[in-house]
This record gives structure tokens, C-alpha cells and sequence, in this order.
């Protein structure tokens, strides 16, 4: 009994109503069988915190609802964290592939928005990116996007990952970024 008790409670924890969710794409699909077609539905879900957590799913069902449900919980479960600059848009330009999808995402300055096609839109609002510049190369299979997306963004890494990766400070990391851009315009006054 303890042993339910404990699973309800992990599950409630999940269900608060912190996530949001965005339906990409829902496919009719058919199969056909001795008295004629059963028609079933695919439903594509990103689910996301809007604070650097998001997460995609798919569902299958005979009803619409039920593969919505079935792809959000799916999504809840595969959530990755994303390390955000300002909360607003990325580290640095990151590339992500998957299949023959390919996106190249770039930071962006404040108040640019969310430059994105379909289902990187999505993945990017439910992620709280409110500034990004991002082009999808190669396939347009809204799976394929999507997977290459979350593929990309889970190899941005922030300066604090960067300094305790290398065992160094944020500031020492920072500095040595800044120290190569000053050298350069030091030596074009020069010239």
C-alpha cells in the first residue's frame, strides 16, 4: 500500500499545472484490414516550463484526445534543461541534427523575438526563448525539426558549465573571451 501511495504523490507532483504545451503536428493515419480501414491519429506535443525546461513527445491512439495525452505525458518525460543567457535567448550559435533535419540557432540582442519556422517556434516557446534567430536546413519533417532542435540545445553550455568543466572561475572565463576581441582592436589601432 505504501508503495501506491508513493506513486500517486510522485504523480501529482508532476501534474501541476507549471508546464504548458503546444500541439505541433497531428497525422490521420490508416490501416487497412479485411473490412475496410481503421483510421488512427499521431499527435506530435512539445511541453515546456517557460524558464529553460522542454521536452517533446508523440502519441498514437484511436482518438484525437487520447494521442494528445499520451504525446504530453511522453514529453513531460523526456524534459531536458537548457542553460539560458538573461533568461531571454542562448549562450552562443548552436547547430543541431538529426536525420537529414539540420537548425542553426543564433543568440540574439534583446527585443529581436523568436525568428523561427513552425516547430522550432514552438520549441522555443515553451523553452521561455523570448529572443532568437534560427533557420531550419534540409529536412522539414516537423519530427525531424524538432529533434534537431532539442539536439542543438542540449549542447549549449553556459559559462559557469564551461568554468567548472575546466575548474576555473566564471570571471577567468569571461575575461579570457573578452582578452582576444581587446588584442584584436588594439592591433588594428596599430596598423
Amino acid at each position: 500500500m505504501a508503495r501506491d501511495d508513493k506513486r500517486g504523490r510522485g504523480r501529482d507532483r508532476d501534474e501541476t499545472p507549471e508546464f504548458s504545451d503546444r500541439l505541433v503536428a497531428i497525422n490521420r493515419v490508416s490501416k487497412t484490414v479485411k473490412g475496410g480501414k481503421r483510421f488512427g491519429f499521431a499527435a506530435l506535443v512539445v511541453v515546456g516550463d517557460q524558464k529553460g525546461r522542454v521536452g517533446f513527445g508523440k502519441g498514437k491512439a484511436k482518438e484525437v484526445p487520447e494521442a494528445i495525452r499520451k504525446g504530453t505525458e511522453q514529453a513531460k518525460r523526456q524534459m531536458v534543461r537548457v542553460p539560458l543567457r538573461e533568461g531571454r535567448t542562448l549562450h552562443h550559435d548552436v547547430e543541431g541534427r538529426h536525420g537529414a533535419g539540420k537548425v542553426v540557432m543564433r543568440t540574439a540582442p534583446q527585443g529581436t523575438g523568436i525568428i523561427a519556422g513552425g516547430p522550432m517556434r514552438a520549441v522555443f516557446e515553451m523553452l521561455g526563448v523570448q529572443d532568437v534567430v534560427a533557420k531550419s536546413i534540409g529536412s522539414q519533417n516537423p519530427y525531424n525539426m524538432i529533434r534537431a532542435t532539442i539536439n542543438g540545445l542540449t549542447k549549449e553550455s553556459s559559462p559557469r558549465m564551461v568554468a567548472q568543466r575546466r575548474g576555473k572561475k566564471v570571471g577567468d572565463i569571461l575575461k579570457k573571451d573578452e582578452a582576444p576581441a581587446a588584442e584584436a582592436s588594439a592591433a588594428d589601432a596599430d596598423a
